[in-house]
């Protein structure tokens, strides 16, 4: 009988996502609000219903995938191109501040008169660790809610879908350094050169790609099925190819396939078939999956106050380093502030390279717990936080140059 209970599991989760997704609307916040605190609520951290399973952790990855991969297919790529420069610039700076917040942090509380660690690395490398940790972007809450506003294609979406990509390059090269300093088996040139290589090849590959799908897809009338298979194919091959042979998240090969299919004359179709798989199961499941992993210990005084610093500063570096850097780059401040709150949840990304942190003995037990504190505060406030950044200003700057190149291409078919 147990091995049919995954069945009611789903049913609970698709219920009460939608149910609490519901009440957040009535209180003027996005539906997403809704679906984390279901799964806070029915999880060990409160009702103890429901817990993390390999079924549920398995299908929660695959919605993350095709959430990203929607993202992609709806990104503008000719704004994606012209903010290139400006979101390496905005997620180099929104890796440093926090990087370097999360250590000072981190160096205060991390010494045995205030939380002792029992991590076997030096304290230097637990610190630069947690401050690692608050490197981390998780843009899928972020795109969940801009599509939920109608906001992903404004010039601040793409920023932050921009920025998010590199600032996850970049946070594993820090990784990467930092891990490479506690294990004598991580190569950190092999590393970068797999992740130029990824990047290289997703460009020339994509390339390709694009010209046979959209050869094929575009001259037919029928056959849309296999058109969307055939896209649900290449997403998957691209995720498993990022992290398998690259070391690049698998959400990041999904968004490079959406954006390789977005600008074919199907991708509204595509779309549209994608968006209801994300809604009916895989989005609401992933996002309840990220409430199951909360499970708070006890924590001592000083432990909830490093939580407590932990957390403001995990939220303020973020929105200072990533505001900064787009104002550096000439956004608009209304865009800045967009795409610094953007920029603040962890989410799953956190709690990933946390674990790793574990396993090589950078991140001791008593940290742990405000670790996974930052990541639920960061991971819901940043769809309470989008929606009234994005009434700051007007919605789309506005563009003569594109108003008189449409006004163009009407005019060839008067």
């Amino acid at each position: 009988m147990e091995s049919y209970q995954f069945l009611l599991n789903l049913a609970i989760i698709l219920l009460s996502t939608k149910v609490l997704g519901l009440v957040t609307r009535k209180f003027h916040m996005p539906q997403v609000v809704g679906a984390l605190l279901a799964g806070v609520i029915l999880g060990p951290a409160v009702l103890d219903m429901l817990h993390e399973t390999e079924f549920l952790d398995k299908l929660a990855e695959i919605g993350v995938i095709v959430l990203m991969f929607c993202a992609g297919l709806e990104t503008d790529t000719r704004e994606l191109t012209k903010s290139g420069k400006s979101a390496f610039i905005i997620a180099l700076i929104g890796v440093i501040v926090p990087l370097a917040g999360g250590y000072a942090v981190a160096a205060y509380f991390n010494r045995p008169s205030v939380i002792a660690s029992d991590a076997s690395g030096t304290a230097f490398l637990q610190n630069m660790f947690i401050g690692v940790i608050l490197t981390a972007t998780s843009v899928s809450i972020t795109v969940e809610t801009l599509k939920e506003l109608g906001k992903l294609k404004t010039h601040s979406g793409n920023a932050i879908l921009g920025a998010a990509i590199i600032d996850d390059v970049l946070g594993i090269i820090a990784l990467t350094i930092i891990t490479s300093m506690a294990d004598s088996n991580v190569n950190l040139v092999t590393v970068l050169l797999k992740i130029a290589a990824f990047f290289l090849l997703s460009g020339v590959g994509g390339v390709i790609v694009y010209r046979l799908f959209a050869r094929w897809s575009n001259n037919a009338e029928h056959g849309l099925q296999r058109h969307t298979i055939a896209a649900f194919a290449l997403c998957l091959l691209l995720s498993f190819a990022a992290e398998k042979f690259f070391g690049v998240a698998d959400i990041t090969g999904a968004y490079i396939a959406g954006v390789i299919i977005s600008n074919t004359q199907k991708s509204q179709y595509l779309t549209s078939k994608f968006d209801t798989l994300s809604y009916l199961l895989l989005s609401p499941v992933f996002f309840a999956s990220i409430g199951l992993k909360v499970e708070l210990p006890a924590m001592t005084t000083q432990i909830i106050l490093f939580a407590v610093f932990l957390t403001l500063v995990a939220i303020f570096t973020k929105v200072i380093g990533c505001g900064l850097g787009a104002k550096l780059c000439g956004y608009k401040n209304y865009q800045s502030i967009r795409i610094g709150v953007g920029m603040i949840s962890r989410g799953e990304v956190a709690l990933i390279v946390a674990s790793k942190g574990q396993q090589l003995g950078l991140l001791g037990s008593n940290f742990l717990g405000p670790v996974v504190i930052v990541v639920v505060i960061t991971t819901i406030i940043t769809p309470i936080l989008l929606k009234p950044v994005f009434r700051l200003g007007p919605t789309q700057p506005f563009n003569e140059a594109r108003l008189a190149e449409n006004y163009e291409e009407v005019s060839k078919y008067r």
